[in-house]
Order: structure tokens, then sequence, then C-alpha cells
């Protein structure tokens, strides 16, 4: 009996030496990015069969919320990379000193020429209201404040497509953007702090419209085989986002950080994007977009600020959505 005490001992001990020496990849992310049918679950298989490693996933609420997180945490966070920022966030990504350059080398397919060397880009897209096929939508966002349609959107201090209808309406009208918030107040029914809250409200009936994207009815059509959902058209243009990640300074695994990285942009990543994330890819799959995106709303014109740009008006911006929300 001795004996097998002794073995079994060795044994529980070989097994923890074993997982010890199995190195640990830590990501932040949105919440959605690591739900069931987001792309984290496809994403951390087939990571994990070529890594030799532990992926590991964290949910940290939406884009704008890992920022937030990431500032208190400082140079002493678990995270290797952050995954889930956005162009209107990496300027003040950058300032904070905590990311390092990356290595990545790829052939994007992105609407915008990409040089920037902390944070490597993994899919894009137009943000969008989307509504009911059979709903009369207004034609531009100046059409929707002076409409009584009931709209749902998301907060710009926790959330990307939040902030990024701030910079739509910043883009699209400067100056006028304070009384287009101000005609917009009627108009919303509430903010959710993420998109998979304002969107869940969407599909319950709550609103006529949600701040989403116009990739988002691709769901619907190919996962549902449901073509009742649309994007409205604006004329003003669509507000552009680009989706990156970036490696921390602080991570104790940066090879690993590294190698994440350049996965990020293989096929086995990029043709997961379209069908859970419901994203562009930020490099065309070898087989091509799934069908039905050929169907997607086409904006006229692509909106965006530079990322420095996006940072200097962001609390003008901010302030004139919160002036006209609190009236």
């Amino acid at each position: 009996m001795k004996h097998l005490a002794f073995a079994t001992g060795v044994f529980v001990s070989a097994a923890g030496l074993a997982a010890a020496e199995t190195p640990e990849l830590v990501v932040y992310t949105y919440d959605s990015f690591v739900s069931e049918w987001g792309p984290g679950p496809q994403v951390e298989t087939a990571f994990e069969a070529v890594c030799g490693c532990d992926l590991k996933f964290v949910a940290a609420g939406d884009g704008a919320a890992l920022l937030s997180r990431l500032r208190l945490e400082g140079a002493r966070t678990e995270a290797d990379i952050v995954l889930g920022l956005d162009t209107n966030l990496t300027a003040a990504a950058r300032e904070t000193g905590l990311f390092a350059e990356h290595s990545v080398s790829a052939d994007y397919s992105l609407p915008v020429r990409w040089e920037d060397t902390l944070f490597a880009p993994y899919d894009w897209g137009y943000f969008a209201f989307v509504h009911q096929s059979d709903f009369e939508a207004p034609k531009s966002l100046k059409a929707l404040a002076e409409s009584d349609a009931k709209i749902l959107i998301q907060d710009p201090r926790s959330s990307t497509p939040g902030l990024g209808l701030l910079m739509w309406v910043k883009a699209a009208y400067g100056a006028e953007a304070p009384a287009i918030w101000a005609g917009l107040a009627d108009n919303i029914v509430t903010v959710t702090k993420g998109w998979s809250e304002a969107y869940g409200l969407f599909l319950e009936g709550e609103a006529d419209m949600v701040l989403s994207y116009t990739t988002s009815p691709a769901y619907h059509m190919i996962a549902e085989d449901d073509h009742g959902k649309t994007a409205a058209a604006f004329e003003e243009g669509h507000y552009l986002q680009v989706e990156v990640a970036g490696k921390l300074a602080a991570s104790d695994q940066p090879e690993l950080a590294d190698q994440f990285l350049q996965f990020m942009v293989s096929d086995a990543f990029q043709s997961v994007i379209p069908t859970t994330n419901w994203m562009y890819p930020a490099v065309t799959p070898d087989a091509g977009l799934p069908e039905g995106f050929e169907s997607l709303v086409t904006p006229a014109k692509a909106l965006l600020f530079s990322a420095e740009e996006a940072t200097r008006i962001r609390d003008e911006a901010l302030e004139e959505w919160r002036a006209a929300l609190s009236q």
C-alpha cells in the first residue's frame, strides 16, 4: 500500500509539472468575441493546435472598457494581448506606454492603408442602424433626429460602437453635431453598456432601430435564413471601424504573443471572422467572403478620423452627447 501511495504521488507530481510547463497566453477581449457563437471558441481550438499552449480569453465588457481596465491594472496586468480596441482608441492606448511593437506581416484587405507598429487589425466594418426590412427608415442621421423612430445605442464610455456613433455624428456634421444630438435625444429608448445588450433588446422588439453594423444582417441571413433585417443606408456616409489587437510590453510570453498576432492574420483565424464576428476580415480568406455578404449595404462614403484626431475630439464629442441626453 505504501508503494502504491508513492507511485500515485509521483504520477500527480509529474502531471502537475507537465501542466506547469504548458505556457499560458492571456487575451483580454470583449464579451461577444468569447461567446459560444463568437470567434473565441474556434480561434482557441485552432491556435492551441499549433502553439502547444493554453490560450485563455478573458471577457472584459465591451471594446472601450478594455482600455479602462488596462489603465487601472497598468504594468501589473495579467494580459499578454488586448484584442478589441479600434482606431478611435489606439492613440489613447499608445499614450499609456503599456504596449510593445508587433512583428505582424500581412497583405491586408482594408479600405485604408495600415502602418501602425503597435496595433494589428483583424477585422473591419461600417457602423449602421439595423432595422426590420418593412420599417421605413430615415435616410440620414439628420433625418433620424427629426423622425419619431425609436433607437437603441451604446454608451461611448464603455462601447466602441457607442464611441463610433459620436465620431460618426462629428465627422458628418462637425459644428452642427450638438444640434443633431439634441434631435436624437428624443429618439433614444435606452443607452446600454455594450453592443450585445442593445442588439438583444432590438431583437425583443424594444425599438425600431439599433446601432450596429452594415454586416449585422448577414448573421440573420446566413445563420437563421432570415432576410427580414437590413441596415439603413445614410446619405452622409458611414463611419468606418477597424478593430485591432496589441501586445502588452509587460507580457511574460512575448514570443507566444507574437505567434498569436501573426496567427490572427492567417486564414485559420480570418476565415472564422465573417460568420462569427460578422465583420469583414482584415485579410480576405482563401475561400472569399460567404454568400450573402455581396447583398449587404455598401456605404456611398466612408467617414474616418485618424487615431490622433479621434483622441483630440473625443472629450468634446462626449460632452456634446452627455449634454443632449441630460436635457
